[in-house]
């Protein structure tokens, strides 16, 4: 990728997002740290976007609707932060018994534990396109999907058929990803729909158990789904500090970094 590639790719990811990582940027980008903050030091420099602390922010005026924060694609989630979610999935996976209801969302990490469950009886529900394809060739597991609009960019399955679907069933667990997981806003998505459906999905299990790399901490994304109190487990990367995870074990929830 060139430079001026770079820069049009960097700026038109945050226009999308409204902000962005910088540990996001480079492996997007392919590049290191360092050459993305000097990046996003031009980007400013000719006020393309505004720098933020561990990232940068964009300066684009948008309207406000549950458009302004469109979702990351797939193909784009799958990459960021992949050898911390493969562990977190890899850990999840422990939490599940044969026999189970387990839900997983449309999240990539969900998507590395549906590559990694065994193939014993087991029951999964999910609003994922990718989770789905990716249990078919398990034959002991049975596999239901929500069915719904089809977000594209995140291959999942929304809406009110979507969110009807979920009030026939009932889990033992739910594995759930959310783009931001706040001490005072509890968790939160990118807009209204995913918010929707996150929320039914929070309310129709036993345990609520978050796939949550070190970056969604301190996150305020733009639509809230719930507060904390759900919450039994959440499953991180050695990222997130003792320090940042001790007012989450205060609450009662149990923190497991991998």
């Amino acid at each position: 990728m060139l430079v001026a590639e770079r820069y049009e790719k960097i700026v038109q990811l945050v226009n999308e997002r409204g902000s962005i990582r910088v540990t996001e940027l480079s492996e997007i980008c392919g590049v290191t740290e360092e050459t993305i903050r000097r990046d996003l030091d031009r980007l400013e420099d000719s006020k393309r976007l505004r720098r933020s602390h561990g990232g940068a922010v964009s300066v684009k005026d948008q309207p406000f609707s549950w458009r302004s924060q469109p979702e990351v694609p797939f193909t784009e989630r799958e990459i960021m932060h992949s050898e911390e979610k493969q562990r977190i999935a890899e850990e999840a996976v422990k939490l599940i018994e044969p026999n189970q209801r387990i839900l997983l969302d449309a999240s990539s990490t969900a998507w590395y534990m549906a590559r990694l469950i065994p193939d014993y009886p087991l029951t999964v529900l999910t609003n994922s396109i990718k989770v789905a394809a990716e249990l078919a060739g398990k034959e002991k597991i049975e596999v239901i999907t929500t069915g719904g609009i089809m977000a594209h960019r995140s291959l999942s399955f929304v809406g009110p058929l979507a969110e009807r679907s979920l009030d026939s069933y009932h889990v033992d667990k739910a594995f759930l990803s959310f783009k931001g997981i706040h001490l005072k806003r509890g968790l939160s998505e990118s807009n209204e729909l995913q918010a929707r459906i996150k929320h039914k999905m929070i309310g129709m299990a036993d345990q609520v158990i978050l796939l949550a790399d070190a970056s969604k901490f301190g996150v305020q994304a733009f639509t809230q789904v719930a507060d904390l109190e759900r919450v039994e487990t959440i499953i991180t990367d050695q990222r997130l500090s003792s320090e940042d995870a001790e007012p989450y074990i205060k609450r009662g929830i149990k923190v497991i970094s991998v």
